[in-house]
């Protein structure tokens, strides 16, 4: 009991933050589509119509051909435009100014017409890249593992499925089956759905998700109430049939940062690395705040805050549910 009360304290933070105003990354695409002439195309967050103060710095050498036209989709500032870059972009600097004063990070992405392309993260302690003649494969394990590992702890709906997960199974054995279906369940579409072997409209995984973690919401109520359902009886069938869905969620965001043509099987491995490290730095941050919540001995006071969370779990999960269905 005082283990699923710990969670349930961890579940209440993660429903919060889920209200919280969201700070998306930016994103900064250059394509080569001619000998030094690239399309740009530059996405920059906004919080209602105002969007952060953030501008791409190109290279001194590059020359707009078109001028940027701004508008607003999805909570984000857009603009495209041509620009020629005389002697290439090799060498050369992109920063993005104003970047330092933020919370955000902007995602740079680079595609040559030889085939090749770059893919970095750019930080406020770090927004500026020198572009390479060729990406390292270091550099490709370390960007897509950061941002594996970013995707999950910033995923929330993810993070409530698993934690609500916690919350239903008993013993230590079905707890790794559990978590260890969901894994390979999700690294299966994950991989299949990157690599073009499947596809499913993402509008509709999304509503999924969302149905999956009501579905647990409603299973521990029926728990509590003696009636175990499902999950209960089946957890790790219910966390692989649930997983294959996220694992979509998971390639959905992957198709936005885009692979390196040359390195795609190391990028989507490493990917999938950082997702898990992150789940796994996750869970054992719920250990060590479990044994800190232990100590408190507050037994009565934290089997309520539970029971709130869990109608909170369901009330959030339907409210998702419900938004992402009006989108489609």
């Amino acid at each position: 009991m005082m283990r699923k009360t710990i969670i349930g304290f961890i579940l209440f933070f993660l429903a919060n933050a889920s209200f919280a105003d969201e700070i998306r990354p930016g994103y900064l695409e250059l394509k080569e589509n001619g000998p030094h002439v690239f399309s740009v195309l530059w996405k920059v967050p906004a919080k209602g119509d105002k969007k952060l103060s953030l501008h791409a710095q190109l290279p001194l050498n590059c020359i707009n051909k078109t001028q940027p036209n701004a508008q607003l989709v999805n909570a984000a500032y857009i603009q495209r435009w041509i620009t020629v870059c005389d002697g290439g972009l090799v060498e050369q600097s992109i920063s993005i100014k104003g970047l330092n004063s933020t919370n955000t990070d902007v995602l740079l992405h680079l595609e040559f017409i030889s085939g090749t392309s770059q893919t970095v993260q750019l930080t406020p302690a770090n927004y500026s890249y020198r572009v390479l003649a060729e990406a390292s494969s270091l550099q490709i394990i370390s960007t897509y593992t950061g941002l594996g590992i970013e995707h999950i702890l910033f995923g929330v709906d993810h993070l409530l499925f698993v934690f609500a997960l916690l919350l239903i199974v008993n013993g230590k054995r079905r707890l790794l089956w559990t978590i260890t279906a969901f894994t390979v369940a999700h690294s299966i579409t994950l991989a299949g759905a990157t690599l073009g072997f499947m596809h499913v409209p993402q509008q509709p995984v999304e509503a999924v998700i969302a149905l999956s973690i009501l579905f647990l919401a409603v299973e521990i109520v029926h728990g509590k109430q003696g009636r175990p359902g499902y999950a209960a009886s089946w957890p790790w069938l219910v966390a692989f049939i649930f997983g294959l869905l996220h694992g979509f969620g998971f390639a959905g965001a992957l198709a936005e940062i885009g692979l390196p043509q040359q390195a795609i099987p190391l990028a989507l491995i490493f990917f999938n690395i950082g997702v898990e490290l992150g789940q796994l730095l996750f869970v054992l941050g719920v250990v060590l705040l479990g044994w800190a919540l232990h100590q408190l001995k507050q037994q009565k006071l934290l089997n309520r805050a539970e029971t709130a969370v869990i109608y909170s779990i369901g009330g959030i999960s339907s409210f998702w549910l419900f938004e992402r269905i009006n989108s489609f």
